[in-house]
């Protein structure tokens, strides 16, 4: 599965990790996170996201 790393502050979503904090289960993909999610580090939304190279 593919990290997704955050624009604004660096902070990458990695699906195997989740984020157990905001009650993501590790395995959930970065595609199936809720609409209203948003970086546990800087508050960006998903849209301020973009795969990790």
């Amino acid at each position: 599965m593919e990290k997704y790393v955050c624009i604004p502050c660096g902070y990458v979503y990695d699906p195997a990790e989740g984020d157990p904090d905001s009650g993501i289960a590790p395995g959930t993909p970065f595609a199936e996170l809720p609409d209203d999610w948003v970086c546990p580090v800087c508050g960006a939304s998903k849209d301020d996201f973009e795969v990790e190279e």
